[in-house]
């Protein structure tokens, strides 16, 4: 079958990369998806059981660190477009170990660059999508927005590794000509996330009645991005932005880490039948973590203004959606949290 496209999405079996997966081989037929995932402890391919055995959909378990494996997808396929999302990306993580994070967020990056540039002889109708975060600008005052112009100050291992990235994929642009494209997104949230982020972490522990950690004094504040409303972001940048240009991706949703833990604990109590505060009993203030940004917000004008894309929902329609697929799927938080997932690549994937 000949495809219209060849399209490397790396990072497909993560969190934000399923969803973008699944939309780009759903809506887009004619287009072949190659999805590309280590199959670290955050990958998990149970994400994506709806699409795999979709005729333009294809997985290739490797790692960006490894060159050898890039060029022969490249070659294999003949890429002519990457969706870079493949990261290391817990903040947490970074700070216990700083050296993963610049491996694969920069190293990894720019393997994945020369590997394109190698490859990519005849630049046209090339692209190179690289998705970072609003964590590079590092943190804001109690008034002001990130916009594409501000300048990076990144606090912490994570995004000063992302920030890394950053640079080299623009001065790939600038030096080599690679048509790129970079966006830097809020906090995204909703179906399929890893339970070490807030939003899920919180979600199980109140359905097993475990305690709900929240650092200092709860007042930092961050802006929420449905995931589905940011692969509709990524969707709209990859068809319709303009090369060499960056754009933030923002739902338009500050809150108060307690003050979302709060209406957590409200929504929760609701759909669990409890009585009313029987989750909010379990907030407790630990420890504040090391390098902790107090406040992000990201200004989306240009994306909404210039490409016509704006969030579908509100913070609490999609907060209540994502409550109710962590229900429903209890068996797959299960299996992430025991790490039980990791089976499946075992079985489905080591003969091939």
């Amino acid at each position: 079958m000949n495809f219209e496209r060849n399209i490397l999405i790396t990072g497909g079996a993560g969190f934000i990369g399923n969803h973008v997966i699944r939309l780009f081989v759903n809506k887009y037929p004619s287009y072949r998806i190659i999805n590309l995932d280590a199959l670290t402890y955050a990958g998990n391919l149970e994400n994506l059981r709806d699409v795999e055995e979709k005729p333009n959909y294809v997985f290739e378990k490797a790692n960006i660190l490894d060159i050898k494996d890039l060029e022969r997808i490249f070659n294999e396929y003949k890429i002519d477009a990457v969706i870079h999302l493949a990261a290391e990306s817990h903040v947490d993580r970074s700070i216990l170990s700083p050296l993963d994070f610049v491996y694969t967020n920069i190293i990894g990056t720019v393997n994945l660059l020369n590997t394109a540039k190698k490859y990519w002889k005849d630049l046209s109708g090339k692209l190179f999508y690289h998705i970072s975060t609003d964590e590079v600008f590092g943190s804001l005052g109690e008034k002001g927005f990130f916009t594409e112009t501000t300048a990076y100050a990144p606090n912490s291992p994570y995004s000063a590794s992302k920030a890394s990235s950053d640079h080299f994929v623009r001065a790939y642009g600038e030096t080599f000509h690679i048509p790129v494209i970079i966006s830097n997104c809020s906090n995204n949230y909703g179906p399929y996330h890893f339970p070490e982020k807030l939003i899920p972490l919180f979600i199980n522990n109140i359905m097993h009645k475990k305690p709900l950690p929240v650092y200092g004094d709860g007042k930092y504040t961050r802006d929420w991005l449905y995931v589905k409303d940011h692969a509709r972001a990524i969707d709209t940048i990859f068809h319709k932005g303009k090369i060499s240009e960056t754009y933030n991706i923002g739902g338009f949703n500050e809150w108060q880490n307690i003050e979302l833990v709060k209406l957590l604990c409200t929504m929760m109590d609701e759909k669990l039948g409890n009585a009313p505060g029987t989750s909010e009993n379990l907030i407790t203030y630990v420890k504040d973590r090391p390098g902790h940004d107090k406040r992000y917000a990201i200004d989306a004008t240009k994306i909404s203004k210039e490409l016509g894309w704006k969030p579908s929902v509100t913070f609490e329609e999609g907060l209540s959606e994502t409550i109710d697929w962590y229900l429903e799927n209890q068996q797959w938080l299960n299996h992430v949290t025991s790490g039980e997932y990791q089976h499946y690549y075992e079985q489905q994937y080591q003969n091939r």
